[in-house]
């Protein structure tokens, strides 16, 4: 296999010899395991897969089936080490960066309501895309719900990426560059929301604990 004739960025074109040796092969082991954990380059190895189904290189459907099946197993091996190892190693090291049991708790508490909406998106952030599985499995987050919007999370995160690079063809540099930058303002906006959730849980828990204090007082006076 050779490389399509359009000029690659730089990213995607150090990708390309590994693309050129090991094709669909290249394609699944980096996305599993930019999945579950370790921080490899597998959306952008994606993005140049389509890139190649876009120019005859490669076929786009099995980029497809082979990226999304290999992203939704990869959060899954990061569920099942959160699940089975993750609880022990916050409690024997969580102090060490600040992971409190009250903190856990807290966790715990905000997956149980917003796990799903959090295993769907946090694919298109990195860092989260690689960490969210051992999150979930950590925190406790239910198998089957996992399960599910795991796979819908790695549909969409696979549909967006591959259409990015199938579609821009010949201006996939500018196309790139642009879908990162946005991404990143998406990663923020994830952030301030997910910010502004804890600041009301805290004044919430807050207010609480003032209302019990005053009914206190007010008892044993």
């Amino acid at each position: 296999m050779s490389a399509p004739t359009t000029p690659l960025p730089g990213a995607l074109a150090g990708l390309a010899p590994l693309l050129d040796h090991y094709g669909y092969l290249a394609v699944a082991l980096l996305v599993l395991l930019d999945n579950c954990g370790i921080p490899v380059p597998g959306q952008t190895i994606l993005v140049l897969a389509s890139v190649y189904a876009g120019s005859g290189h490669l076929d786009f459907a099995a980029v497809l089936l082979i990226a999304t099946g290999a992203a939704a197993l990869g959060n899954g091996l990061g569920y099942l080490i959160g699940h089975t190892g993750g609880r022990a190693f916050v409690h024997r090291w969580g102090r060490y960066v600040l992971l409190t049991e009250a903190r856990i708790e807290r966790a715990d508490d905000f997956f149980a309501r917003h796990g799903g909406q959090v295993v769907t998106v946090a694919r298109f952030v990195d860092g989260l895309r690689q960490y969210n599985g051992i999150i979930a499995g950590t925190v406790g987050m239910p198998p089957r719900p996992f399960l599910l919007f795991n796979l819908l999370g790695a549909v969409l995160w696979t549909g967006v990426w591959s259409t990015v690079g199938y579609v821009a063809g010949e201006n996939i540099g500018a196309v790139y560059r642009t879908a990162v930058h946005y991404q990143l303002w998406f990663a923020i906006g994830l952030g301030v929301l997910v910010a502004a959730l804890l600041l009301r849980r805290l004044l919430r828990y807050r207010r609480r604990r003032r209302s019990g204090t005053g009914t206190g007082t007010g008892t044993d006076a």
